[in-house]
């Protein structure tokens, strides 16, 4: 359990997924406004990588590039198929522009 420093919050791009690495976990962050989401970059439904993929605003959805399945940014559940289960999602935090994510 911890807190990682993940990246510098001018790193982040309104609505651009943002791949990072943090204890072994492969992670895509998304900033939508003032909020800061993580969830697994890997795709439930095959092996590939959501930061690919684009954000859906409409839905707070991170999409995978392949075969167009939305993971939910704020819960991590399979919003549509062909993905039906859902990816891991994390805490995250700011400490002055540093961004940190909780592995708990």
């Amino acid at each position: 359990m911890g807190e990682y420093k993940v990246c510098h919050i001018g790193e982040l791009t309104e609505a651009t997924p943002y791949r990072a690495e943090v204890e072994g976990r492969k992670l895509a962050l998304v900033r939508i406004q003032e909020r800061i989401y993580a969830i697994s970059d890997t795709c439930s439904h095959e092996d590939v990588s959501l930061s690919d993929g684009e954000v859906d605003l409409e839905e707070c959805a991170l999409e995978c590039w392949k075969h167009g399945s939305l993971f939910s940014l704020e819960t991590g559940e399979a919003l549509s198929l062909p993905a039906t289960k859902s990816v891991e999602t994390y805490k995250v935090t700011i400490s002055g522009d540093d961004v940190f994510l909780v592995i708990e």
